[in-house]
């Protein structure tokens, strides 16, 4: 008997710089079943390329608008916002 692994698509918000490093506001990533935050954030790096993968080096996350760590598991219809750092007060 075969196994079958569904992935699942995450949608991506992008703000200020990482909007900037990225070229696009949002976009849709398809990922393997059981991909983390991280997996997320190397795959877009990747495909963006190196101004991107910089900028989410110092970036926050938000997980369908909750504080997310790079650990954390994406399910499947989820939103994930990449916040850079802001200045001010």
């Amino acid at each position: 008997m075969t196994q079958q692994t569904t992935g699942t698509t995450v949608g991506v918000r992008y703000f200020a710089g990482a909007a900037a490093a990225a070229g696009v506001e949002e976009e849709s990533v398809a990922l393997p079943a059981g991909a983390t935050v991280g997996d997320l954030v190397a795959a877009v790096g990747t495909a963006r390329g190196t101004d991107l993968t910089r900028v989410l080096a110092a970036c926050s996350f938000l997980l369908d608008g909750v504080a997310a760590d790079r650990a954390d598991l994406l399910p499947a219809g989820a939103v994930l916002d990449v916040l850079p750092p802001f200045a001010g007060g």
